[in-house]
């Protein structure tokens, strides 16, 4: 609901999720409170898609496949508004430490011949995160599964007919 309207009442939250306003008040003090929460949960889901995707150990195209499928979850199952979450120095500062987790892998996999060599620094890293956002809300009737393999061969083959 927030993700669809930022300004939702939390009265209008409890409404959606059929429950009395002072559950959600019991629960969460503040508006504040609910989106920390919230936020904590996108991270949360987002560190455990690189932990189950074995960025470190598993065949480069077996844990990009996976990272990839994970992440299209998390923002199927956390569509929240990024800029406002991250604009917050301690959530900032934690996915920070994810970003750094994947630029590593994806180094691995320009240096294993994934990715093609010569690109500006930084791109894969730019383009993956677009492509998953892109593949959760516009490919809604496919599986994860399926959109993330279309999220792969788009960043390995991009979309050009050569």
């Amino acid at each position: 609901m927030l993700a669809v309207d930022p300004a939702a009442s939390m009265g209008a939250i409890a409404a959606e999720a059929g429950v009395d306003r002072r559950t959600v008040y019991r629960r969460f003090a503040s508006r504040e409170d609910l989106l920390a929460a919230i936020y904590a949960s996108r991270l949360a889901a987002i560190e455990q898609a690189i932990e189950e995707a074995r960025l470190r150990e598993a065949p480069v195209a077996v844990a990009l496949h996976r990272y990839v499928e994970g992440i299209i979850d998390v923002n199927r199952t956390w569509p929240v508004d990024l800029d406002r979450m991250l604009a917050e120095d301690a959530v900032r500062r934690r996915r920070d430490v994810s970003v750094h987790e994947v630029d590593a892998f994806l180094a691995r996999a320009a240096d294993e011949g994934l990715l093609r060599s010569g690109l500006p620094a930084g791109w894969a890293s730019a383009v993956l995160p677009q492509l998953m956002l892109l593949a959760a809300e516009r490919l809604p009737e496919v599986s994860a599964a399926q959109a993330a393999d279309t999220v792969v061969d788009t960043l390995l083959r991009g979309i050009g007919a050569a």
